[in-house]
C-alpha cells in the first residue's frame, strides 16, 4: 500500500491485529521491507507488524535522490502519525538501526521498545566516508547490478553462500532493481549521519541488540559497546550469521525477537 508521507509515496506493509502492540520494521541499505520476510509473519501472529520501504528504496518514491537520515526519521514519525500510532516498538537493521537510533534520540516518547540489529551508534570515520564516496562513484559508473555483485559478498557469512543462497539472490535482486541515483543518494546520507553514542545512556525503554557473530560491517564489538551504554539492554549474538542475520539465521532472530516482545509490559 502506498501512502503519501511528507510529499513522497512510501510503500507500507501492515499485518496482524490492528489493536495489538505496533512493531515497526526499518530495513537496511540498500534493501526493502522484503528483507524482513521471515520475521513479519511471526511477529504479526501476536502483534501489529508494520514494515515500509525507506524513501528512495524498494517501491517508495526515488524523488531527487537527495536524502538524509534526518529526513528518514521525519518520514518514520510522519508514517506513525498517518497510521495513528502513538507509541511503537522500533526494529532497525544497519541503516534501519541508524534511523531508529536517531528517532530514539529525537522522539523517545514515541517508542516503548527497540530492537537494534547489526548496527552501530557511531558515525562514519573519515576512512568510512571516503569509502562511501568511492562507492557513489562506482555505482554511478557501473550501475546497480555491478554494485550488488560486490555488496552481497561483504554482508553475508561465507557459510551462507551454500546454506541460504536463495536469500543472497533475493537481496542481490532488490539491489539490482534500485536506481543508481537512489543508491548514491543513500550512501551520502549514511556518510553524513550524526553520532548517537552520547545519547545511548538516555534510552530508558527496553532494548534488544542483535548481531551476527561473523558480522564485519557492524561487528559484535559495536553491539557490545551499545549494550554497555544503554541501561538495561539485552544483547544476543546470532550464530552462523554476518550482517544479514534475519535472513541468515531467521530461527534464532525470530526466537529472540518474540521472547523480547512478550516480556514487554505496555500500559
Amino acid at each position: 500500500m502506498l501512502r503519501n508521507i511528507n510529499g513522497a509515496w512510501i510503500n507500507v506493509l501492515e499485518n496482524g491485529n490492528p489493536k495489538a502492540l505496533p512493531v515497526v520494521f526499518v530495513h537496511g541499505f540498500p534493501f526493502s521491507h522484503v528483507m524482513w520476510h521471515h520475521q513479519l509473519p511471526v511477529v504479526a501472529s501476536a502483534f501489529r507488524a508494520i514494515a515500509y520501504d525507506v524513501r528512495g528504496l524498494g517501491e517508495s518514491s526515488v524523488g531527487d535522490g537527495q536524502y538524509t537520515i534526518e529526513g528518514h526519521v521525519d518520514d518514520l514519525i510522519a508514517l506513525m502519525d498517518d497510521l495513528e500510532i502513538a507509541r511503537a516498538v522500533i526494529v532497525g537493521l544497519s541503516m534501519g538501526g541508524y534511523i531508529a537510533l536517531r528517532a530514539l534520540e529525537r522522539n523517545l516518547a514515541r517508542f516503548c521498545g527497540a530492537m537494534l540489529c547489526d548496527t552501530r551508534s557511531e558515525a562514519d570515520s573519515n576512512e568510512g566516508r571516503l569509502g562511501r564516496a568511492k562507492a557513489v562513484a562506482e555505482v554511478k559508473r557501473g550501475g546497480s547490478t555491478a554494485f550488488a555483485d560486490d555488496f552481497v559478498k561483504k554482508i553475508f557469512a561465507a557459510v551462507s553462500q551454500t546454506r541460504v543462497p536463495e536469500e543472497i539472490s533475493l537481496i542481490h535482486g532488490i539491489i539490482s532493481r534500485t536506481p543508481p541515483i537512489a543508491i548514491a543518494g543513500t550512501l551520502l546520507a549514511l556518510a553524513a549521519r550524526t553520532d548517537t553514542t552520547p545519547s545511548l545512556g538516555k534510552f530508558t525503554i527496553p532494548t534488544l541488540i542483535l548481531v551476527g557473530d561473523q558480522d564485519i560491517t557492524t561487528p559484535p564489538e559495536a553491539s557490545r559497546s551499545m549494550h554497555q551504554r544503554i541501561p538495561g539492554s539485552m544483547l544476543q549474538i546470532i550464530p552462523d550469521a554476518a550482517h544479514m542475520s534475519p535472513l541468515e539465521n531467521p530461527e534464532a532472530v525470530n526466537t529472540a525477537m518474540m521472547t523480547f516482545l512478550r516480556t514487554l509490559r505496555i500500559p
